[in-house]
């Protein structure tokens, strides 16, 4: 069974889903592919994981990077999870492309080449933010591109981690 918590954050309130032991879910309210991978139906509860994630989550909003990341149970499909896996890769204050991402998929799978508008289709459907940590992902020439949330969060969150 799935569960819901709410967390209000500095930059607006979050929705965090799991199955009881581990996330499958963290978007900020209202983004776009908002709890696209729950039932409209689920119901709330506080447990063990949300106060792990909650505390994750004020060590982060301090502008601290916390030492530990919670339990993640990633919902997808290889290819996606195989990006997200990446993604968590990238430092607290750090940045990498779309494109570097697809080197390293191309890398993993053996292949010559990986489009990088298939990886961004990956990043932009990254169903547990923040944690994995999609506001990372830049252009190829360092542009911030969109982010589910609104570039405006996307902006902060890189701030909160030193990036101008």
């Amino acid at each position: 069974m799935n569960y819901l918590h709410h967390y209000q954050s500095p930059l607006g309130g979050i929705t965090i889903a799991s199955d009881g032991k581990a996330l499958i879910g963290l978007w900020f309210d209202g983004q776009k592919y908002f709890a696209d991978t729950i039932d409209k139906n689920t119901p709330e509860k506080l447990l063990p994981i949300f106060e792990l994630t909650d505390k994750w989550l004020d060590i982060y909003f301090s502008g601290v990077n916390p030492d530990f990341i919670p339990p993640l149970k990633m919902n997808t499909t290889t290819f996606r999870k195989a990006v997200w896996e990446i993604m968590l890769s990238i430092p607290f204050g750090k940045t990498m492309t779309y494109g570097e991402i697809a080197q390293k998929i191309a890398i993993q799978r053996g292949l010559k080449r990986m489009s990088a508008q298939a990886v961004g289709d990956a990043v932009k459907h990254n169903s547990i933010s923040i944690i994995i940590p999609c506001h990372r992902v830049i252009g190829a020439k360092g542009d911030l591109t969109g982010y589910a949330a609104g570039l405006d969060k996307k902006i902060k969150l890189l701030k909160l981690e030193g990036r101008k």
